[in-house]
């Protein structure tokens, strides 16, 4: 199951007063699966950034309690602060950080602002990816005139909000109004140069980050600035599109950095970021020695630059997720200044529930004797899924060998893609691992139900049919992904390195294992279902897939033992 987790950064306007700040997270934070990742109050800027994360649903939820709360307790009409600011709760914004898109967080942002001015009476303005107008993008044009300004702006069909919009009385004079956007994940990152000079990093700054440099006449460093007829100067654009970045000299460690902000990682990857700041430096003499992140970022940055480095290696990337993240550390020198822990830096491992128990992180033997203990769980449907998981461990094993040796240099794109596909499959294979015990665990809930009344009982049936055809769908599930896994054997087996082809013959047999033994189950599920025509749909299903692996096992094993 695809993870899904965005970001969400609130700025409440209030930086002085721990308790309210305290009284606000608290709301943030009473919602279920919301992680706060930090806090950070300004005495001069009498504001607050507050960072959350979690899943879509909670983190919306979370972010409608924090601006209820933040429009109970701070009373705009005594605020003041060194910040721009024209609500309680002055911005918020969504940010996509895994399994989910910018769209989609524009479209939550929308329906979060019109909720908010319904629910609450907080006027709101809708900007970056989730703007309704082109023009209010611009989180400025949003704010224009600050709060002082609302009272003018309210009411004017050109001016006033997106949602909320009505003449300026008492209540938007205690709340102000809040604006509610969407916009990308923004990475905060520093290149470590060869050298202390805070000149020579600011050129390759400039020769790099989007705005450039001012033009002068000559092309001399010293000629006089060109500017166009309203007299502002006129820029040489830098090859990095959406990026901001200075030059300066860090005394904690005697060097100088080019400090960048990524505004848009989906046009330039840090990877990508990271070679063009190399190139711009070596022209100019110097070398980038290393990388340092400053604050989080999402797991799939060091994914993407990791397979970007293998890649030009001509290295399979179908290897493990913390395989491939330590060549994106190795790679980009993330560990030069001071020790990396992805764990300490990734969103998605910080959201983890570490409190959970889960079958795939037991040791091998672990895995066995909890099998073999008097619990009904795990039990066939699972040790079934894992088989599938070790046969495409095993086709995916062969892709990567073949495409490491030396005679297969010429097409190790062609078993890195495969192997990639093999990982892939694999680790949907071990989440149903324990999908299908939290399956059986759901019917074992149902039992626990209270049935005395007419409608206690009808409630429990109700659970009971849904849970059981859970129950049925998630084995049949791991029957499709179990034979996905004859595509990966069958041509480990046909092109693969000869010297393994038995791994990808026993891979075959595991493949097979696991669908034979998920349908058993989807059959004995399926026979709990009352409703008789969807459990004979779902055992069809199951029978098709059945038949069709006995043809590719037989397939595949004779094409093995003619290679033995």
């Amino acid at each position: 199951m695809k993870t899904r987790i965005i970001e969400c950064v609130p700025n409440f306007s209030e930086g002085r007063d721990p308790e309210k700040i305290k009284k606000i997270t608290d709301a943030i934070t009473a919602v279920k699966g919301i992680k706060l990742l930090d806090v950070d109050p300004g005495e001069a800027t009498n504001r607050t950034v507050v960072t959350f994360v979690g899943e879509p649903e909670a983190v919306v939820e979370a972010a409608f309690q924090g601006i209820r709360r933040a429009s109970e307790l701070i009373d705009m009409r005594g605020h003041h602060g060194a910040h721009p600011r024209m609500g309680a709760t002055d911005v918020c914004p969504l940010i996509p950080v895994a399994g989910v898109t910018l769209e989609e967080c524009a479209e939550m942002a929308r329906k979060l602002a019109e909720r908010v001015a319904d629910e609450l009476g907080i006027p709101t303005y809708c900007y970056e990816a989730a703007a309704l107008r082109p023009e209010r993008k611009n989180l400025a044009v949003c704010r224009a005139g600050e709060y002082e300004a609302l009272a003018d702006k309210m009411g004017n069909e050109e001016k006033g909000p997106d949602f909320g919009n009505r003449p300026f009385d008492e209540a938007a004079a205690r709340t102000g109004a809040t604006t509610i956007g969407a916009r990308d994940f923004l990475i905060a990152v520093n290149y470590n140069l060869n050298t202390t000079s805070t000149r020579r990093a600011n050129a390759i700054a400039f020769d790099v980050r989007e705005k450039g440099r001012p033009m002068r006449e000559g092309g001399k460093v010293t000629g006089k600035p060109i500017k166009d007829e309203n007299g502002n100067p006129v820029m040489q654009p830098g090859t990095l599109k959406g990026t901001k970045a200075i030059g300066w000299f860090i005394d904690e460690y005697g060097i100088a950095q080019v400090s960048m902000n990524i505004t848009d990682i989906a046009t330039t990857p840090l990877h990508e970021a990271f070679d063009e700041v190399c190139r711009a430096a070596a022209a100019r003499g110097v070398r980038v020695t290393g990388t340092e992140i400053v604050g989080l970022v999402p797991k799939r940055t060091l994914i993407d630059a990791g397979k970007h480095f293998l890649k030009k290696q001509h290295r399979s990337v179908g290897i493990p997720d913390e395989e491939i993240i330590r060549i994106a550390v190795k790679s980009m020198g993330l560990d030069e200044l001071k020790p990396f822990d992805a764990r300490e830096k990734v969103i998605e491992y910080l959201v983890e529930d570490t409190d959970s128990k889960k079958l795939i992180d037991l040791t091998a033997r672990g895995l066995a004797e909890e099998t073999a203990s008097e619990s009904p769980a795990p039990g066939g449907g699972s040790i079934s899924a894992y088989m599938g998981a070790l046969g495409a461990a095993l086709g995916t094993m062969v892709a990567n060998l073949t495409a490491h040796k030396a005679s297969y240099d010429d097409r190790w794109e062609e078993f890195s893609d495969i192997a990639e596909k093999g990982q892939e499959l694999m680790e949907r294979l071990l989440h149903l691992v324990d999908e299908d015990t939290a399956a059986f665990n759901r019917i074992m809930d149902v039992f626990a139900m209270p049935k005395k009344t007419d409608a206690e009982k009808a409630a429990r049936a109700e659970a009971m049919e849904a849970a059981t055809l859970y129950a049925t769908q998630v084995p049949l599930r791991t029957m499709e992904a179990c034979y996905e896994v004859f595509d990966i054997v069958r041509a480990m087996a046909e092109k693969g390195n000869p010297a393994s082809v038995t791994d990808a013959g026993v891979g075959t047999l595991a493949a097979r294992a696991g669908v034979r033994g998920a349908f058993l189950n989807v059959k004995i599920n399926a026979s709990g279902l009352k409703d008789r025509a969807k459990a004979e749909e779902l055992i069809s299903r199951g029978a098709e897939i059945e038949a069709k692996a006995a043809e590719q096992e037989n397939e595949i094993l004779a094409v093995v033992e003619s290679k033995i």
